[in-house]
């Protein structure tokens, strides 16, 4: 009782008791600053330490990655050795208490909850990951002088499915890092670190799907034939280029061999046309079933691979299990591998030289006939050197994945089954379903009914926009189509059907495909509105721009499209692969909720 009635001495208790309770709050607010500046200490210092690991991690990563290339194993063990030493102390120096109550705190807490995953990755990889590439020798995934050891490969099989098991479930933990509120530094680490893992995802999961999906295509369970098709680009089509000379491959008990080929021109036309994806027929007709040269107007390759099986099986009677697509700029990969190879009653094919050779000078020098007739033997002499010869495999592992990443090899099988394996790969040949991030497609195709794709030159930027409060975000693309065309000289077998009216200029009809669950708000050519055929595929819509270039003549196709409902300050851009490869850049931006 401290009132008016109370006595002397009982206030005087009642002040030393508010004075004791005032201490003690001062003192323990005194020892709480103290354990918090001293943590933080410790936390800094820890940092500090863990940093100098990721850094020393990141070098020996990379060295890594160069001596299995190379096939150093010795280098490599040791390499990977140090690699775990550097990433375990990393984990172990982000891992301890005082570090977990750091990371509960606002303002710093997300950005040491995001070095800890980085540390968690790195080291995950180094004991799950990279230990079983480094036992898998990744050469045995391609064939040595026409065989491939199946025995080997499905031996391997369950190791190469945990090592990519464990990279995904590590890429998947760390896209769910928040990155909005971090600072510079540790925001460019985990989107770097992403990236190297989006990469070494596509090895790992390449790699999965060889060792499953190889064993049966290639024959172990009995043998299998297929059509390797010849796409060329000297007169574009979405997937690549027209479907030229085909060759029927036999496959049993890991070998391979050519036994019979032919070419379109063979094939004619189908009257009544074949059935054709309705989404197709409302933005190319008929066409894809009529013609043989028409079936990957679309760029979904196995709804083309499926229409030139049937076609080939009505005209011929060879029943295949699947297609293989290639073009000449594969065969110029394959050659700096092989070497040059002869070809008989025509000129040599040389790597540096090749495409020029199988995409220009023969139309200069040779008839329709002769031309069909070297295309031919040139595929065969390659395959026949590429199946028989001792090759490097890891030279040749090298060009079947950069022929793969530039969607220059496509592959569709007939079993169901085996095609669903290859859903999302580049070698299937189609667009998601659905995103993860929003994807836009670019595709070509001839409309001048030449051969003047050979010199066309393209590229394309996208970038990214704003966000609209519907959750949906812009983005802007431009293309670029330029043509290195001359004015004259050219042969009729170029020049074709001139349907652009001038004989020596291209037109290029180039179709949008918007992200999925997007729509195409404008589009301009050279400044000027367009018109543009519209159609959807699965969800996304489609717009189509005609575009004709003269010789010398750049045209720039500016369209914007809308995206899904998204926070991605991110793009992907797909695109037809044209003899040159073409200049992309996507320009980034924060994301929405940044």
């Amino acid at each position: 009782m401290t009132g008016p009635g109370a006595t002397p001495g009982r206030r005087r208790r009642s002040r030393r008791r508010r004075r004791a309770r005032v201490r003690r709050t001062l003192l323990t607010g005194l020892v709480v600053v103290s354990v918090l500046l001293s943590a933080g200490g410790w936390v800094a210092f820890r940092g500090w330490q863990a940093r100098a690991h990721l850094v020393n991690a990141a070098g020996l990563a990379r060295e890594l990655s160069a001596q299995v290339l190379d096939g150093d194993v010795a280098r490599a063990q040791r390499t990977l050795a140090a690699l775990q030493e550097q990433a375990a102390a990393a984990r172990g120096e982000t891992g301890d208490p005082v570090w977990w109550v750091g990371q509960q705190t606002p303002y710093a807490g997300d950005n040491l909850a995001a070095v800890r995953q980085i540390s968690v990755a790195v080291d995950d990889l180094a004991r799950l990951a990279f230990p079983t590439l480094l036992r898998v020798d990744l050469a045995s995934l391609v064939p040595k002088q026409g065989k491939l050891d199946l025995a080997r490969l499905r031996a391997v099989s369950a190791e190469v499915s945990a090592a990519d098991q464990a990279v995904r479930t590590t890429a998947d933990r760390l896209r769910k890092v928040p990155t909005g509120d971090l600072v510079t530094q540790v925001r460019d680490a985990v989107t770097a670190l992403r990236a190297e893992l989006d990469q070494l995802g596509e090895l790992t999961s390449a790699a999965d799907r060889g060792a499953r999906l190889l064993p049966p295509l290639l024959g172990a369970d009995g043998p299998r034939s297929y059509l390797l098709v010849s796409q060329n680009p000297a007169e574009l089509r979405a997937t690549g280029g027209m479907f030229g000379a085909y060759a029927v491959l036999r496959a049993e008990g890991g070998r391979i061999r050519l036994v019979k080929q032919g070419s379109s021109s063979d094939l004619r036309f189908f009257d009544p046309p074949l059935k054709v994806d309705a989404e197709a027929k409302r933005l190319w007709g008929d066409l894809p079933g009529i013609y043989p040269a028409d079936v990957n107007l679309n760029p979904d390759f196995p709804a083309a691979a499926a229409l030139y099986r049937d076609m080939v099986r009505r005209r011929t009677g060879t029943t295949v299990d699947g297609v293989l697509a290639v073009d000449p700029v594969v065969l110029s990969y394959l050659l700096g591998v092989v070497g040059p190879v002869n070809v008989p009653d025509g000129p040599a094919l040389a790597p540096a030289t090749a495409v020029r050779t199988l995409l220009s000078d023969s139309y200069r020098d040779l008839g329709t006939k002769d031309q069909d007739e070297y295309f031919t033997k040139a595929a065969s002499g390659v395959f026949d050197t590429l199946f028989t010869k001792t090759i490097d495999p890891r030279a040749l592992l090298t060009v079947f994945t950069r022929s793969i990443n530039e969607r220059r090899i496509l592959f569709w099988s007939v079993r169901s089954e085996e095609q669903r394996a290859l859903a999302g790969s580049r070698l299937a040949g189609q667009l998601p379903e659905k995103d993860t991030v929003p994807t836009v497609g670019v595709f070509l195709n001839d409309g001048s009914g030449a051969k003047l794709g050979y010199y066309l030159r393209f590229s394309a930027t996208v970038t990214v926009g704003e966000c609209h409060p519907d959750g949906r975000r812009e983005l802007r693309l431009k293309v670029t189509v330029h043509s290195t065309a001359p004015k004259s000289g050219l042969s009729k077998s170029v020049t074709g059907l001139a349907l652009a009216g001038d004989k020596y200029t291209a037109r290029t009809f180039v179709s949008v495909h918007t992200p999925t669950g997007g729509a195409v708000l404008t589009g301009r050519l050279d400044g000027r509105d367009t018109a543009m055929g519209s159609g959807t595929d699965g969800r996304r819509q489609v717009a189509v721009a005609k575009v004709e270039a003269r010789p010398g003549q750049t045209r720039t196709l500016d369209v914007t499209v809308l995206t899904g409902k998204t926070g991605a300050g991110t793009a992907e851009l797909v695109h037809t692969p044209t003899v040159t490869p073409w200049t992309t850049q996507v320009v980034n931006a924060p994301s929405c909720e940044q």
